[in-house]
């Protein structure tokens, strides 16, 4: 089964802003001199008065909606995931993160695939970073569905947010029955041989992982995780508990992403095996996005292998956990990495 393709979020973000800055005035665009590859365009036409074109000065550019929230805009940030997370990072933590400021930052372009712009614009470990922020509140949507609902809960959210968007079209994998709300997971498909948690767009990947392994006799409780922090805990839990075993896997570094987000909270109230699938401690390249899924093991097929290894490895140690590691070979970097935590 192929899920529908679907809008790329970016575009989910330029549209949903604009429509609700319709009816309620607080909402401004500040945007990086990137609008027209983050989608903030829409916003710009829609809204020209209530768009702040800041050029390449990222630092500024934070600093700006910062202020603007104390007098009490909603600032939507709109820039590329490496810019304002790498670059911006003392301006979020000390403007923004401190003092609980109403800011909304979007980190386009995030993930693996961002266009063939080259290994200085990927941002695979800005989770890793944005989570590790107190007050800090953090999104990954899967497709346009989730998106548009998860973009109008973050208006309503009084806080800081950041809101991770990807470049490419998402397969839509929630219909219109689907309610997305702030710190809480969702289970996309029930199983008993494998708890498997994902994020993102990388769960539209799982999904259809899910389906390939189904055909192998390997039933998998998927979940998705569309608010890393704060972690739907109790949700984790459950789903942990279903199997006895848990996968996690996402569009982010193995370090510090959902995978360790789990791994913490499952170490301290459901003690069970944690392997993470996701790309290796490494840096990205330009290239096509099937070639690149592909290397870096998070495409839909190397997503099911992984998992399956996974599985069957367990099966041979007895239902003991076990480490496993796919280490990049030196003429190959960059294979997924895969690690657990007990």
């Amino acid at each position: 089964m192929t899920l529908t393709k679907g809008k790329a979020l970016r575009f989910v973000f330029g549209e949903t802003v604009a429509e609700l800055a319709e009816t309620d005035p607080r909402i401004v665009v500040l945007d990086g001199d990137l609008g027209s590859s983050t989608g903030a365009y829409i916003f710009e036409q829609a809204h020209p008065d209530r768009f702040f074109q800041m050029g390449i000065a990222e630092q500024n550019l934070l600093g700006v909606a910062a202020g603007m929230a104390t007098v009490g805009f909603v600032p939507f940030v709109s820039t590329f995931a490496c810019f304002a997370v790498a670059r911006a990072l003392d301006s979020i933590r000390v403007l923004i993160a401190q003092p609980r400021l109403n800011v909304k930052i979007t980190g386009g372009y995030a993930g693996l695939l961002a266009g063939m712009t080259g290994k200085t614009h990927l941002m695979f470990d800005d989770v890793a970073v944005m989570r590790a922020l107190a007050n800090m509140v953090v999104v990954a949507p899967a497709d346009e569905v989730e998106a548009r609902q998860a973009i109008r809960a973050i208006v309503d959210y009084q806080g800081p947010v950041y809101l991770r968007l990807t470049r490419q079209d998402s397969p839509i994998v929630f219909d219109d029955s689907y309610r997305f709300e702030l710190g809480k997971s969702t289970i996309l498909r029930e199983g008993e041989d494998v708890t498997v948690f994902s994020t993102g767009v990388q769960t539209t990947r799982a999904y259809e992982a899910a389906l390939l392994l189904a055909d192998d006799g390997i039933e998998v409780h998927l979940v998705h995780v569309p608010t890393i922090k704060p972690l739907d805990e109790g949700g984790i839990v459950a789903a942990a508990r279903r199997t006895g075993f848990v996968v996690t896997t996402e569009d982010h570094t193995i370090i510090g992403g959902l995978g360790g987000a789990v791994a913490e909270v499952l170490s301290d109230r459901y003690p069970v095996p944690v392997k993470r699938h996701g790309l290796a401690d490494t840096f990205g390249e330009s290239g096509p996005d099937d070639a690149l899924l592909d290397k870096y093991g998070i495409s839909v097929e190397k997503t099911a292998a992984a998992i399956k290894a996974l599985v069957r490895d367990r099966g041979k140690s007895g239902g003991t956990a076990t480490r496993v590691a796919v280490e990049a070979a030196p003429d190959t970097p960059g294979r997924p990495g895969v690690t657990d935590k007990e």
